[in-house]
């Protein structure tokens, strides 16, 4: 199993960035997907998901309306388009995926077990 991040680096404040995360050994489209972030010292923040059960979607109120998320089945990648980026989001991005999770009211790191390597953004001027 392994997911592959990509899309990070550096952008003015209100710019845009994809964040891309391939799968390989797994199947995206049985699994609860999610994009996760990380500021050194703080606790790791769910931004957002795609629930397995019903292919619901969940924002974190702090990026809800800027970011979208999405999943390509046919090349097993998932993706977070961020617009409008503030200085606050700036952090290491996380893809992770669940078989445990069915459905998310409020995305925590808590059974999610397969993880990407993390890639940076930087919002800053």
């Amino acid at each position: 199993v392994q997911l592959q991040a990509s899309g990070g680096g550096l952008v003015q404040p209100g710019g845009s960035l994809r964040l891309s995360c391939a799968a390989s050994g797994l199947a995206l489209d049985q699994l609860t997907v999610a994009w996760f972030r990380q500021v050194p010292g703080q606790e790791r923040e769910g931004v957002a998901s795609i629930s397995s059960r019903d292919g619901s979607i969940y924002y974190s109120d702090s990026v809800k309306g800027r970011f979208t998320i999405s999943r390509d089945n046919a090349k097993n990648t998932m993706y977070l388009q961020m617009n409008v980026l503030k200085p606050e989001d700036t952090a290491v991005y996380y893809c992770a995926v669940s078989s445990v999770v069915l459905h998310v009211k409020k995305l925590t790191p808590l059974n999610f077990y397969d993880w990407g390597q993390g890639t940076l953004v930087t919002v800053s001027s």
